[in-house]
């Protein structure tokens, strides 16, 4: 089934302002679309990965990946939003993220065989940006057919790497898609997430801006998290998504069940993850 067209609403002021402070919004100068894609595609073959193109029912993802692994647990990490604004009331034509946090953590992943994935419309271009209609990077960016064109995709990487069971790793935005698949699946045996958006209607109501009313929810899905081990890492200084996104969705779990939450003193949004990550997240993988 194709994704319907959507309809646009304008960013709230006070979000694109949050955005922009969060270095996920850019002005005119921003690198073109190919520029985002080559400069991936030189962290991912400075490291031996390559490229990798995912069709599903309604998208075509992008991944990177290595050309070969062996074990049979595959850690996949997922991307954040991405340059999905250009200013406060204008959508970006293309997601793809000014600096791939996620695929930045991914090359440095110590546990085992990863790889990496890239949100719908991200790192696609021509024939592959199929049904890429802005929504989709804005207001309904977990929307059903995006969490089952990353389950698909996911079904993918497993079938090349020849795993059989599945950690996943969500950065920001990526995180709620992380764990809607999650809530899916019968092999995930990790959740793992950085900055995530775990509620996005504590997030919205925080920064007092309109719902992702076209969004799925992953504080909705606890009933069928609460059996899989979670890891959530936080800022304490992220302005963007910070404690109290991650709060409101611990919550929802039974005490007994309640995931693990680090928050980490210095970080915001985006620093310092990668570049503390094999240290920080060794705990985590455990």
């Amino acid at each position: 089934m194709r994704p319907h067209r959507l309809t646009i609403e304008p960013v709230h002021s006070q979000l694109a302002l949050l955005l922009l402070s969060a270095g996920l919004l850019a002005g005119c100068a921003a690198p073109t679309p190919e520029a985002r894609r080559q400069h991936a595609d030189s962290l991912a073959a400075a490291r031996g990965w390559q490229r990798l193109t995912l069709p599903t029912d309604d998208f075509v993802l992008a991944a990177y990946g290595p050309a070969a692994a062996a074990g049979a647990t595959l850690t996949i990490y997922i991307e954040g939003d991405g340059l999905a604004w250009l200013s406060r009331a204008r959508a970006s034509d293309d997601p793809t993220p000014l600096r791939p946090l996620a695929l930045q953590l991914a090359l440095q992943h110590k546990q085992g065989p990863a790889a990496y994935l890239a949100r719908p419309c991200q790192y696609v271009d021509g024939a592959e940006r199929r049904a890429c209609e802005p929504d989709y990077w804005t207001g309904h960016r977990f929307a059903p057919p995006v969490v089952a064109a990353s389950n698909q995709a996911i079904d993918a990487l497993k079938r090349r790497y020849g795993a059989t069971q599945l950690v996943l790793v969500g950065y920001s935005g990526g995180a709620a898609v992380a764990a809607l698949v999650a809530a899916r699946r019968a092999d995930v045996a990790r959740l793992v997430t950085v900055a995530g958006n775990l509620d996005h209607a504590a997030w919205t109501a925080l920064h007092d801006v309109p719902a992702l009313s076209g969004s799925l929810n992953p504080a909705d899905a606890w009933a069928r998290l609460q059996y899989i081990p979670q890891w959530h890492f936080i800022g304490a200084a992220d302005a963007n998504v910070g404690p109290a996104v991650a709060a409101a969705y611990l919550a929802r779990f039974p005490a007994a069940r309640r995931p693990h939450l680090q928050v980490v003193a210095g970080f915001d949004h985006s620093c310092c993850w990668a570049e503390q990550w094999p240290a920080l997240s060794a705990p985590a993988f455990r």
